[in-house]
């Protein structure tokens, strides 16, 4: 069936997510997080690194339509943190399609959730996302809204390279993306590639690390929000660079792969400069 139009402006059932100190630990180790991070890969003065936000404010998304999931790949995702995380807590998540957009060879479907403390009700999470689906374009619809991102006519401000390990989707499924394109050879030949990709969101996270360390001094509360655009594939074991342009508290970057190939584009942040009194 094709992709369900009447989805978009409906507000989904609210969905209620906790985490463990242990669930916060195992995604700092995901997405790269070592022997220099203590303070976040263990219990020893546990802080939360911002962009496990993205996971905390997910909810199931209802059925978009009848597709084969391997043509899904995640497209763009960002959020906003209006408090830093505990090591240890919940939220609960509404969430709604933004938009069906046609892109010819396949469609973009935009989303926004909204997740709010358990206990308060205050707003701690602000997230959006978007996937391609391939082969559902050319419905004749709106090619949807133009970012206007360009490269800074200058050298970045800072570059900074990732290793990542050649088992890092097995760590990093554990947090509880277990689709089999990151993980299974076979599946992952259906999506057109040679051996399992590494998940766009643990790039995201090492990408957020690279960030907050850079430009917050490792700390978590001086991190305010995060998007980016995925490009292209990497695959496990690959380093990724991140380049960064910081104009005060607001910073545009890339990361890219060591042949150059670019693999987060069109990358925002909100980082502050000087540490909360």
């Amino acid at each position: 069936m094709p992709l369900d139009h009447s989805l978009i402006g409906v507000e989904g059932p609210a969905h209620e997510r906790t985490w463990t100190a242990k669930d916060t630990m195992l995604y700092a180790l995901g997405v790269g997080s070592g022997l220099d991070e203590l303070e976040f890969a263990t219990e020893k003065g546990q802080r939360v690194l911002p962009t496990f936000a993205v996971l905390a404010a997910q909810s199931p998304g209802r059925r978009l339509g009848d597709f084969d999931p391997a043509l899904l790949v995640h497209a763009e995702q960002g959020f906003e943190l209006r408090r830093e995380l505990p090591a240890a807590g919940g939220v609960r998540t509404t969430s709604k399609v933004t938009g069906i957009y046609d892109k010819g060879s396949g469609a973009l479907v935009t989303t926004e959730a909204r997740a709010v403390d358990l206990e308060t009700g205050e707003l701690v999470i602000a997230s959006h996302s978007s996937v391609f689906i391939r082969g559902e374009g050319g419905f004749g619809g709106d090619r949807g809204p133009r970012d206007e991102w360009t490269v800074p006519d200058r050298a970045p401000d800072h570059k900074v390279t990732c290793p990542t390990r050649p088992d890092q989707a097995l760590i990093y499924r554990l947090s509880g993306d277990l689709n089999p394109l990151h993980s299974d050879p076979d599946f992952a030949a259906r999506a057109g590639f040679d051996r399992p990709i590494l998940h766009g969101l643990c790039t995201y996270g090492v990408t957020g690390r690279a960030l907050l360390h850079t430009l917050a001094g490792s700390d978590p509360s001086r991190f305010g929000a995060m998007s980016g655009r995925f490009s292209s594939p990497v695959f496990p074991g690959e380093s990724l660079t991140v380049s960064i342009w910081a104009d005060g508290d607001d910073v545009l970057f890339r990361t890219a792969k060591d042949d150059g190939t670019v693999v987060i584009d069109r990358g925002r942040a909100t980082i502050s400069r000087r540490r909360a009194l």
